[in-house]
């Protein structure tokens, strides 16, 4: 009587085992849950590769992409194609593409878009002052800010077409009442 319990005990204790793997297998490893979506997006004061100093606050009632990169990512340069494209996509006018060159240099920055393209601004994050605030864990990583000024997204890991043109379409199509420090409840 005893043996016959012990061999269903065993297959029963695999089933949370089980259950575990599968769940965990089919869960998205990039997502990361982002307390910054709805926020109002920090504002910063970064160099371009020009030496112009640009802000946030200058990209005002436009839907903006920023995009953190690096020349010695791999997977920035699987998601390099998409970029490409996006900026070719919406006029600058409405969507801006910002990338920030994220624990690099300015040499290797320039070497890579000689390379791969791309004519958007990019601009350098010395101190990672700006990739702290924004809660930068790594490369790429990418935020989809809305012209009220607040995150709709962040996506950790390369970008793809479809993620890009829901994400700029749903922002272009939303009310774009600039968000501002008082109606956010404090200074971003």
């Amino acid at each position: 009587m005893k043996k016959k319990h012990l061999r269903w005990l065993l297959p029963l204790a695999a089933l949370p085992v089980l259950w575990l793997l599968y769940w965990g297998m089919g869960r998205d490893t990039y997502v990361l849950p982002s307390p910054m979506a709805g926020q109002v997006a920090p504002e910063f004061q970064l160099v371009d590769f020009q030496g112009d100093t640009l802000r946030l606050a200058d990209m005002q009632d436009k839907v903006v992409i920023l995009n953190f990169w690096a020349s010695w990512c791999v997977p920035c340069r699987s998601e390099h194609p998409v970029l490409v494209r996006t900026e070719r996509t919406w006029d600058s006018t409405e969507v801006v593409l910002l990338g920030v060159v994220y624990q690099d240099s300015k040499a290797n920055a320039e070497r890579f878009l000689a390379e791969f393209g791309g004519e958007w601004t990019h601009v350098l994050d010395p101190t990672q002052r700006t990739a702290i605030d924004y809660g930068v864990y790594g490369v790429p990583e990418t935020f989809f800010i809305g012209r009220d000024g607040r995150i709709s997204h962040k996506k950790v890991g390369p970008v793809t077409w479809e993620l890009v043109r829901h994400q700029v379409d749903s922002l272009l199509a939303a009310p774009g009442a600039p968000a501002t420090a008082a109606s956010a409840g404090g200074a971003p």
